[in-house]
């Protein structure tokens, strides 16, 4: 049978009739449902979003490329983008993420500029490869853009995506929106702003950045690339034009796709931060291939090129969540490098940072009639590692260390590559601080002439001494994550408002942490600050600041005990008592025969690794607290050639908490006067107990603009930083219980003595806190110019010396005599 008559014969098939009407019914039922019970706009969206995204994936992965025929790249431009210019907007909003934060950081940084008077008039923006205008409008949410900037100029050479801009900003209104069609190598910022002299119309492509006669005269207050620099072949030369562009106290912002290995990075002193920079080869070796499909190049000397030309503010990298996959983008906030680059600029930081006498460049560069005396006073002048490595950076022309970009001069550089500084895993220890700062008032008496050295921990306490305000505090901490903690404190004092500040640190909890730290705190922050908590800030603040860290898990322990021991009641009771009998009678009746249980201390409190993770006590601490033990009861026999066995140990550490514990209870009242109990049982403070700085007084008085000035934040060992301390520049120094972790056999104690001594003035003074009654490093002192005298004590049996009673012993060595 031929096919016309087979074709015939289905067509005439009753059967086959059938079963077409039965198709066209329900596709009629089917149509008439969603019509009937479906929104129109539904639908429309639907629709535009099929159309979108069909658009999309055709254009950038089907539709054959015929614009690189002539080698013009704008033409290679006009090929990719015309078909999709009016969708374009609609298609990237998930792809081409953190451009908001991008604008959010910028924006914090012009106002920032403006209210300290570095910018006078209203600013100027370029945003080169603005593309449909979507960035300008988007900035509407940060500043008002037709009040607060005299110009704009949208810069990018796709016709087809500057028509979009044009008819968006013209449906705005806003005025002072222009959008030129260049290529941004000869885009010239005075052939647009009138009124201009001719001799200040000249431009440069590839000038330094470090001459400032060699800066364009019309300079952009701002310059922003979105996604635009991986886009452009030529890199190199667009980045020299941008780089003349900006002005002096110019802001340049950028968002892009990158990927880069560890290697190429490492030993870079100026990037701003590492986190996360890293990606994985198959990540390298996927994004660059699957990118350079539509023309986008991904390779890492555009990202570094960047930061070769400009001082780094701020910068950070983060993955884009798509579909499951995540695509490594950075984000990038500078200035120019002459910025912080004259040598008086760098001679004021590493003054402040060890205390020695201002030298300006001039008196550097004496003729060599005074050459002899100033070599005098140089060998006599210690400096800090900052400038060691600026003096390094300069002679190599790299842009300085990004610290000494940042607005204020807070924390002192410090290289995070270093394994000491890698080895606590990015995770600070102490979340509060652990010591009364009453008590330290109380002994200390702070005075206006007072230079002090302490340890950051969480800050708590190194606020505290600034509500004194001394003449400086140095704040040293090993631990980066710990300094980043403070630097956040010192942050949110100038910039938020009480009740954020509150929210924050007395509930630890924000559910706009982040829209508070791009728009409010980032001009504040230093660029490893801000990336550590852009990273981590928003996952801890949604839980609670007093849930992370080391001490969580004591914390935590705490919680679950009461949880499962049914006692957690009991607990917030003890939160509320209104007196100390009442406080006393719940803490008798139930908690105390549950947290002062002998197998408590035994299986958990005696473990070592408890001990180190959850209170930061360390193993050379935790023999001080068994010594004085067998020394109390006499109990030679439970020692043998000097070590200890773990009956002994957990009975040591169960009648230490015993002689902690039961005094604070007696003689504190939680719930009015003892924070530091408070937090742990609760998890949070309250408006009627909490730390000195959160109180609104407190606020006030931080708060104002240059309270916290006299603050250097160090990250490195004590006796490094005391050995670059110009000699006998500080008055006090507070080490908390740190001399409890040197090993008693070893030349530490002896060798930090004697840095002591040589930093310290004399009648400069040591406030130590022990975990032993009589700590063996008191001789070390008392041989290295220190007269010691205990000043608290737990003796008798039931003595509380402060509200937190955690430490055996406070003493106070006092210098009375230098040391060769």
């Amino acid at each position: 049978m031929s096919a016309p008559a087979d074709i015939y014969r289905r067509m005439t098939d009753p059967l086959a009739h059938i079963s077409f009407a039965s198709v066209c019914l329900v596709f009629i039922v089917a149509s008439y449902l969603i019509f009937s019970f479906t929104e129109l706009s539904l639908l429309r969206k639907t629709y535009n979003v099929i159309y979108h995204y069909g658009t999309f994936a055709y254009t950038c992965f089907l539709k054959p490329h015929s614009g690189d025929r002539n080698g013009k790249q704008q033409d290679a431009l006009e090929s990719f983008y015309g078909s999709q210019a009016t969708i374009y907007d609609a298609t990237r909003a998930k792809l081409l993420q953190g451009r908001q934060d991008m604008l959010a950081l910028v924006a914090a940084q012009v106002k920032h500029r403006r209210q300290t008077g570095q910018v006078n008039q209203k600013p100027i923006w370029v945003d080169i490869g603005g593309g449909t205008g979507w960035n300008i409008e988007q900035m509407q949410s940060q500043v008002d853009v037709p009040s607060f900037f005299h110009a704009v100029y949208l810069v990018d050479l796709s016709t087809s995506l500057c028509d979009v801009a044009r008819q968006r900003f013209e449906r705005l209104g806003w005025a002072n929106v222009h959008v030129v069609c260049v290529d941004a190598r000869t885009f010239r910022l005075a052939d647009y702003e009138s009124g201009v002299e001719g001799g200040k119309r000249d431009f440069s492509i590839g000038k330094s950045a470090y001459d400032d006669d060699t800066q364009d005269r019309v300079g952009a207050d701002v310059l922003t690339m979105s996604y635009s620099l991986s886009m452009i072949p030529e890199f190199h030369s667009a980045v020299d034009s941008i780089t003349s562009l900006l002005a002096s106290n110019g802001i340049v912002g950028v968002v892009d796709f990158y990927v880069q290995n560890r290697i190429e990075f490492q030993s870079r002193n100026y990037i701003g931060g590492a986190i996360n920079r890293h990606c994985m080869w198959i990540s390298r070796v996927f994004w660059r291939t699957w990118f350079e499909l539509d023309r986008v190049n991904l390779e890492s000397a555009r990202r570094d090129y960047i930061e070769y030309k400009f001082g780094t503010i701020l910068s950070s990298n983060r993955r884009c969540q798509l579909l499951g996959f995540r695509i490594p983008y950075y984000i990038f906030i500078g200035c120019t490098r002459s910025a912080s680059g004259s040598l008086d600029q760098l001679e004021v930081v590493d003054a402040e940072a060890t205390e020695s006498p201002f030298i300006s460049a001039l008196d550097s560069r004496i003729d060599s009639i005074n050459s002899q005396k100033l070599s005098r006073h140089s060998a006599e002048r210690s400096r800090s590692k900052a400038y060691d490595t600026a003096v390094v950076n300069l002679s190599a022309s790299l842009p300085l260390p990004a610290t000494y970009y940042q607005n204020n001069k807070n924390r002192i550089y410090y290289d995070e590559a270093l394994p000491k500084h890698r080895q606590f895993n990015d995770e600070y220890i102490y979340a509060f601080t652990w010591e009364d700062a009453r008590a330290d008032s109380r002994l200390l008496k702070i005075g206006s002439d007072d230079v002090i050295l302490a340890i950051t921990s969480a800050g708590d306490n190194i606020l505290s001494y600034c509500m004194e305000k001394p003449k400086r505090i140095h704040a040293v901490d090993l631990n980066p994550a710990q300094n980043h903690l403070l630097e956040l404190k010192v942050a949110a004092f100038r910039s938020l408002e009480y009740q954020d500040f509150w929210k924050l640190f007395g509930e630890g909890k924000h559910d706009n942490f982040q829209k508070l730290l791009l728009e409010r705190m980032s001009p504040y922050l230093s660029s490893q600050a801000f990336d550590y908590w852009l990273h981590v800030g928003p996952s801890t603040f949604h839980s609670s600041l007093y849930k992370t860290g080391g001490s969580r898990h004591a914390l935590s322990l705490v919680a679950w005990l009461g949880s499962l021991l049914g006692i957690r009641s009991d607990m917030l009771k003890l939160c509320e008592a209104q007196t100390l009998n009442e406080q006393r009678e719940i803490w008798t009746k139930r908690i105390r025969r549950v947290l002062l249980s002998q197998l408590l201390a035994y299986f958990v409190v005696g473990s070592e690794r408890f001990l180190w993770k959850a209170l930061g006590v360390p193993a050379e601490q935790k023999t001080m607290i068994e010594q004085d033990f067998q020394r109390e009861n006499d109990r030679a026999d439970l020692m043998k050639s000097g070590g200890s066995t773990d009956k002994q140990s957990g009975h040591a550490i169960w009648n230490y908490a015993v002689q902690t514990l039961d005094p604070v209870i007696n003689h504190t009242l939680i719930s009015e006067d003892n924070h530091y109990y408070l937090l742990c049982l609760l998890g949070k403070y309250t408006r009627k107990c909490h730390p000195a700085y959160l109180t609104p007084k407190a606020h006030i008085k931080l708060s104002q603009p240059t309270a916290l000035d006299s603050l250097r934040i160090h990250t490195d060992e004590l006796s490094e930083v005391f050995a670059r301390m110009q000699p006998e520049s500080l008055t006090i120094a507070v080490l908390m219980d740190s001399m409890d972790w040197f090993n008693s056999a070893g030349p530490e104690a002896d060798a930090q003595a004697k840095a002591i001594n040589r930093a310290l003035k004399v009648g400069g003074r040591v406030l130590l806190r022990s975990a032993g009654l009589n700590p063996w490093y008191i001789r070390a002192f008392e041989s290295n110019g220190f007269s010691s005298k205990r000043v608290a004590a737990r003796i008798p049996l039931g003595t509380c010396t402060d509200r937190v009673n955690m430490y055996a012993s406070t003493w106070i060595c006092t210098k009375t005599l230098p040391i060769a």
